[in-house]
């Protein structure tokens, strides 16, 4: 379509929201195939510049939290332990054992403590962090 005087504004809504849609979708950082992330078992990524721990649920969706504990200030929660307490997937500090929800961040042992969440997506089989 060849846009003429005056100016039509329906037909120059169409390139804006492709731009958009392209610049949100620059804020997600694709980080590796879903493939490579065991279920159950943490990894860690290295996200926009911060590391995340990747948790694969066996439903295949995807959950992210710091790597970084907050009680030690240590960098190791990928190597936390995995499991629910009443359905919710969590995340024990390998060092103080503190458990974490890993959708809220929320500290189930010590309500002064929460964990940083990332949000998530899975496309095409590539799992995908937002930038903070």
């Amino acid at each position: 379509m060849t846009l003429t005087a005056p100016f039509d504004l329906a037909a120059s809504t169409a390139p804006a929201a492709t731009a958009a849609t392209a610049a949100a979708d620059a804020a997600w950082q694709p980080v590796c195939p879903l493939d490579v992330l065991e279920p159950l078992w943490a990894e860690a990524a290295l996200v926009h510049g911060e590391q995340v721990a990747l948790v694969r649920l066996p439903s295949d969706e995807v959950l992210a939290v710091s790597h970084r504990d907050p009680q030690s200030e240590a960098y190791v929660m990928a190597r936390g332990i995995v499991g629910s307490r009443n359905g919710i997937p969590t995340l024990a500090s390998p060092l103080h054992k503190q458990v974490y929800e890993l959708s809220t961040g929320r500290c189930l042992t010590d309500p002064d403590l929460r964990i940083r969440t990332f949000p998530v997506r899975v496309r095409d089989r590539v799992v995908e962090v937002l930038a903070a």
